[in-house]
């Protein structure tokens, strides 16, 4: 067994360092596991007790290519020998080009794009509704149920879980309109299987437009091609293509927000790469950088040029050491092989998924799109009930046996499963192994 737990949890030096935490650091800042992380590499992590955890949780998305993987540490040691902060508003310097470029080859779309480089998902997010609102001279922006885009103001805003995203912490900002996604378990219009949930949810959408929005008045559409906090619900790829038809059909702009879903995280380079649907402006961060704080809203040249000097950036944003492993990344999935694991990774994980949801009547459904992989739980199939302390369980079952696994979803009942794309195949089976035990237990 690679999984070794050793203490309880946490462990005496965890248990030590928590108490110093909750001295120095807010309550609000939570952790999902209260251990304490000694070294990691790979999909394995240990923390400060000697304890080997598989980790299926990638820094919550942001590690597809691992922990301390090769490229990207010779490329960020690289750097640092170099310079490690200029600030491009200052000092120009060639990574921001390079990485400008390789993104405007990589997103979807075969047309002129341009990139500004951020530090975070909720800021691409913003940026990318400033430019959207900037272009078109529109005020209003399109954002669905169960969808998460940030911790900021207008992020919290477009955000759909009130607790903890929103709570108390308003007011909210304006012109959001919010519409229901085609979650096919949980149908909002209705129950509907998921192509018939996809159709009435784009009509819903449409009517919308005309009847409570107005045709002129929105300016971006913002979508998660899978849906991340809100539960890995993945969006029909039909649906994809309505939203691309009815923004053209109103001049509205299609914003893909694959902060979570981006850089091979569904086993292609982007999630919208599998219904064949060309955002007007895509937001990412998490997997971009493997770990280094980075984020990029690359979009459609006119678009991108429409906003005044000085009206996009940041002190922070785009930093030297981060794009340089920002483009190790890009390395690694397009010529190391690792677009390739994520497909292996996606069949082995969604073949193991399948007899768990047959054995644990706790599962109402298991699903996702290629490497990004999630179960429901609920407390009975026939009502979907929302599973959230045997979820909570589980969580904490799994990490008492050494897998270490994160919570989602709108009734936080949804495990997901953020193994870094080149998790060796028998590290899989005994994730997979540990779940069901913890799934077991938790009955």
């Amino acid at each position: 067994m690679t999984a070794k737990v050793i203490t309880d949890l946490p462990g005496p030096r965890s248990t030590e360092l928590a108490a110093l935490a909750d001295r120095y650091i807010p309550k609000a800042v939570f952790n999902v596991h209260q251990v304490f992380a000694q070294s990691a590499d790979g999909a394995l992590l240990t923390d400060v007790d000697g304890n080997q955890f598989i980790d299926f949780t990638g820094g919550l998305g942001v590690l597809n290519v691992g922990h301390l993987p090769p490229p990207v540490v010779e490329a960020v040691t690289a750097q640092l020998a170099r310079f490690t902060h200029t600030c491009f508003h200052v000092v120009r310097y060639d990574g921001y080009v390079r990485l400008a470029e390789t993104l405007a080859r990589i997103t979807p779309g075969d047309f002129d794009k341009k990139t500004v480089l951020v530090n975070s998902g909720a800021e691409a997010v913003e940026n990318a509704v400033k430019i959207a609102r900037y272009a078109t001279g529109r005020p209003g922006v399109v954002v669905f149920d169960h969808a998460f885009h940030g911790r900021t103001q207008l992020g919290m805003t477009m955000t759909a879980k009130p607790m903890p995203y929103k709570a108390g912490l308003g007011p909210s900002a304006p012109e959001i309109y919010r519409m229901p996604f085609p979650y096919g378990y949980r149908c909002a219009l209705g129950p509907h299987p998921d192509d018939e949930c996809a159709v009435h949810c784009a009509d819903y959408l449409e009517d919308a437009i005309h009847t409570t929005i107005g045709d002129e008045r929105v300016a971006a559409v913002v979508v998660e091609p899978v849906q991340g906090e809100g539960g890995f619900n993945v969006a029909p790829a039909a649906f994809l293509r309505r939203l691309r038809e009815i923004c053209d059909r109103y001049g509205i702009l299609l914003v893909a927000d694959e902060v979570q879903s981006g850089f091979g995280r569904t086993s292609r380079m982007f999630a919208v790469d599998h219904a064949g649907v060309v955002p007007d402006i895509t937001a990412m961060a998490k997997s971009l950088a493997a770990g280094f704080p980075l984020a990029a809203v690359t979009g459609r040249a006119e678009l991108m040029d429409a906003v005044h000097v000085g009206g996009l950036g940041g002190t922070y944003g785009g930093n030297p050491v981060a794009i340089a492993a920002a483009l190790a990344v890009v390395d690694m999935l397009e010529n190391g092989g690792l677009l390739d694991d994520g497909v292996r990774l996606g069949a082995q994980l969604e073949a193991g998924l399948a007899p768990l949801a047959e054995k644990h009547p706790l599962i109402g459904q298991h699903r996702g799109l290629g490497a990004m992989r999630a179960v429901e739980l609920v407390t009975d199939r026939e009502s979907r009930s929302g599973a959230t302390a045997e979820a909570a369980a589980v969580i904490k079952g799994a990490a008492e046996r050494g897998l270490l696994l994160l919570k989602a979803g709108t009734y936080d009942n949804v495990v997901r499963i953020l193994a870094p794309l080149n998790t060796p195949p028998d590290l899989v089976d005994e994730g997979l192994a540990i779940l069901d035990e913890a799934l077991t237990a938790a009955r």
